[in-house]
Formats: C-alpha cells, structure tokens, sequence
C-alpha cells in the first residue's frame, strides 16, 4: 500500500475590495441574488452570479421546498440556466455568496457537494477552467482557479 497525498491551492482575500474590480462586481451581483432566494425554512439564503465568455451574466439562488429533496441549490439554479438558455457558452466565473437572509456571516460558504459535482459536468464540457470565487455576506473571500481545487477526485464520463 501507498499513501497519496491530495494538495489544492486556494486564494484568501481579508474582503471584497482586495480583488479586481469586475470580481467585486460579480460578487455583489450573487450578493443581489441571495437576497431574492426563497429560503422560508433554512433562512440560509444563497445568491449566485455567472460570467460567461462574452460578458452575460446569469444569477441563480436557492429554492427550497417543504419536500426537502424537491428544492436546488443556488449553483444548480444559475449554472443550468446556462446550460439552457446559454449552451455552448463558455463559463469564465462563478461567484458564490452565503448567510442567513435576517443576518450576516462572514466565513466564506463554498459549494456544496452536488454543486461541485454539477460544476465539474460543465468545466469538463467546456475543457476550460472555471474560476470560483465564494464568500459569506461579508468578510473574506476565497478564491478557487478550478472546480478541480474543491473536488479533487471529480467523477466524470471516463468512469462510465
């Protein structure tokens, strides 16, 4: 037997206003998006802002549903809007925002697992990086180049 050591790279950014300009703004676009999630037995509202190749921008947030399954994910919402309404668009950024609606949070909220899963199916489409940048409602912010930095052992079609 053998050991392998898996090792990802991520950027810290102490707030919003360290990274480039039109990050913030895609930020502050997921940061709008949370606050239309309709969240009535989390409260734990998620906003979701897409860049795509040619500047669009697609918003989702999260869903939820009194049947707990029956509900998505804010990542899930906006990235297949992309994919059906966009498709074939290459997806550049996908900003990621998370915290209570009736409060703030600021310890950065990454995707959940199915999300991951959901975002590797498109990077892995498109063969280009996703860059992922995810925060709470304030504070820090990290930054991922790929989904591949949050899901090392991604499970795609070469499995199949």
């Amino acid at each position: 037997m053998k050991k392998i050591n898996l090792h990802t790279t991520l950027d810290h950014f102490e707030g919003i206003e360290e990274l480039p300009q039109n990050d913030q703004l895609l930020l502050r676009q997921a940061l709008e998006a949370r606050l239309r999630a309709y969240a009535p037995y989390s409260n734990f509202g998620v906003g979701c802002a897409i860049l795509l190749e040619d500047g669009t921008v697609v918003e989702g947030n999260n869903q939820e549903n009194a049947a707990y399954p029956s509900g998505l994910c804010a990542e899930r919402v906006a990235i297949f809007a992309v994919g059906a309404n966009h498709p074939g668009k290459i997806i550049k950024k996908l900003a990621i925002t998370a915290g209570p609606l009736d409060g703030s949070f600021d310890k950065p909220v990454p995707p959940c697992g199915s999300c991951r899963q959901s975002i590797a199916e498109f990077e892995n489409n498109q063969q280009q990086p996703i860059e992922i940048l995810f925060m709470g409602t304030q504070g820090a912010v990290m930054r991922a180049g790929s989904i591949s930095d949050l899901l090392p052992l991604i499970f795609d079609r070469d499995y199949l």
